[in-house]
This record gives C-alpha cells, structure tokens and sequence, in this order.
C-alpha cells in the first residue's frame, strides 16, 4: 500500500482486510492473501469463474466469512452496468449455487446479510446509512461508473428510507488514474455525465490519442452529486496494477488472475427503524 492510504490493514481470523474509518459497520475489502487457492489464483481467491478448484475457493469463503463474522452472502452477476438491486436473506447463497439475478449493485436494510462485490481492477465501493441503517455494495467498472451507479446506489438507498447526508462511503482499492490508459470513448464518457467537472479526472495518455483517466475521483464526484458530503466519503489510494503482489490486477495479470472482494453487513439487531 502507497504510504498515503487511509484505509486500515487488520487480520481477523489469520485473514487480512483492508478496512475505511469511516464505516462503522462489519465490512472489509480483501487482499490476494490468507487463503488456500495456488497457481496464478494463490492466495485468497474468491472468484468462482476463473478456473480454480471449487474447494480451495469454498474454503476460502469461508475464511472470509468466519473473519465478518457471517453467515448469509449475497452475489450477484456482475455486467458492468447501473442496475443496484435490493436484497434480503431469501437472495443469499453459497459458492457455486446459481445466481439468479444479473447487476452491479446490491442494497439492503436486513442485519446478518453479507453484500458481495468481486474486483480485479474496477472500483469497489461500500455505503452505509447508520442513522437509516442501510446499506449498498457496488461493483464501479468504467460503463458503470459512467452511467453513475453510484448515484443509482445512493437513490436505491433513499428508497429505504437513507438521508444522502447521513450516508458514509468508502471508494476501495482499484485502478489509479497512473495505470487506467484509455482511448478516448472513456473521457468522453465521462465528461457526458459529468460536464466540465469531469476534465479534472482526465488527463493525456503517454501517446497522442490516449487519456488517464481517475475513476475514483469520478465516483467521488458522482457521490457528491448524490448528496453525500465530502466528509463522509473516504478514498483508498492504493492501485490496484500498481500493488498487484497485494491485490488482483487483470492488466497486471493479462486476465490470469483471481478476484478480491468487499464485503459489508449490518451487524446483528441493527434493524431499520
């Protein structure tokens, strides 16, 4: 991690997490380590997709779930869309059952309910409401981001009853504007949903016809636009291609690779009031 991140490296049950101060609830953000896969998927490999063996990955859930303290998680399909679904305990599975359900988003006000996004490189970002005690984990690739899940996740939150001021975000570990190198549909797209605000979060590539582009700094945007305040919104520095001994990287990794994943719940009796 870059000496600068604000996000809190602690080990819970032999299993690293990176953790926001400004969440309150169970939550963590996972690294490549304390798990059981090997090969290219060594250590704490969590997806279920890439060609690891099925029981190294269940041990490695429940690693993670034994670290929150957990017993209920729930996936979805991610399609790097806006689409943020809510869920309940009748959405949760286990590793290798079907999903039934495609999106990027999940929100939730049911305590004891673990809300799963996977990352190798897009932007993972958790929310939580501790007054309306609610809660969203969003899976930011670049269309996403662009088509503003995260506005979509703060409005999903708002229909449960969160006060976009009340809410507290943390934008994890991902691509650094240093290493996402893009042609030029990405700040394009950018600058289409957010005006000229949005050439902040561009600059030149290396080669004429190429951009950095800061996804992380887009979703903050966005965020702020949602009505959170600039307080309540913590963002990890590490890069992800950057740190890929640390953390999954497809571009590091040329696609052989596992995924991380962040993690929050309500804790047990924080019901919505």
């Amino acid at each position: 991690m870059t000496t600068s991140e604000c996000f809190t490296r602690t080990v819970r049950g032999g299993l690293p997490l990176l953790t926001a101060p400004n969440i309150s609830a169970p939550h963590g953000f996972t690294t490549r380590e304390g798990g059981v896969s090997e090969g290219i998927f060594a250590s704490l490999n969590l997806a279920e997709n890439r060609g690891d063996d099925p029981e190294r990955v269940r041990e490695n859930y429940r690693r993670l779930k034994s670290a929150l303290g957990l017993r209920r998680l729930c996936f979805t399909k991610q399609v790097h869309g806006n689409e943020v679904r809510r869920v309940t305990s009748a959405d949760a599975r286990e590793p290798y059952e079907p999903n039934a359900y495609a999106c990027d988003g999940l929100v939730t006000d049911e305590p004891g309910l673990g809300l799963v996004v996977f990352t190798a490189d897009c932007i993972p970002i958790l929310l939580h409401d501790p007054a309306g005690r609610v809660i969203a984990a969003v899976h930011a690739g670049w269309r996403g981001t662009v088509a503003d899940i995260a506005g979509a996740a703060v409005a999903a939150m708002a229909r449960l009853g969160s006060d976009p001021a009340d809410i507290r975000a943390a934008i994890g570990p991902g691509i650094s504007r240093c290493c996402f190198e893009t042609n030029d549909d990405v700040p394009k797209a950018v600058l289409a949903v957010l005006g000229g605000e949005g050439r902040a979060f561009i600059s030149a590539g290396k080669v004429p016809g190429k951009y950095f582009v800061d996804l992380k700094g887009v979703n903050r945007a966005l965020l702020l636009r949602a009505g959170l305040r600039a307080e309540h919104i913590a963002v990890s520095d590490t890069c992800t291609v950057c740190r890929a001994d640390l953390f999954w990287s497809h571009r590091a990794t040329g696609g052989r690779r596992g995924s991380q994943a962040s993690v929050i719940a309500l804790a047990d009796g924080e019901a919505a009031v």
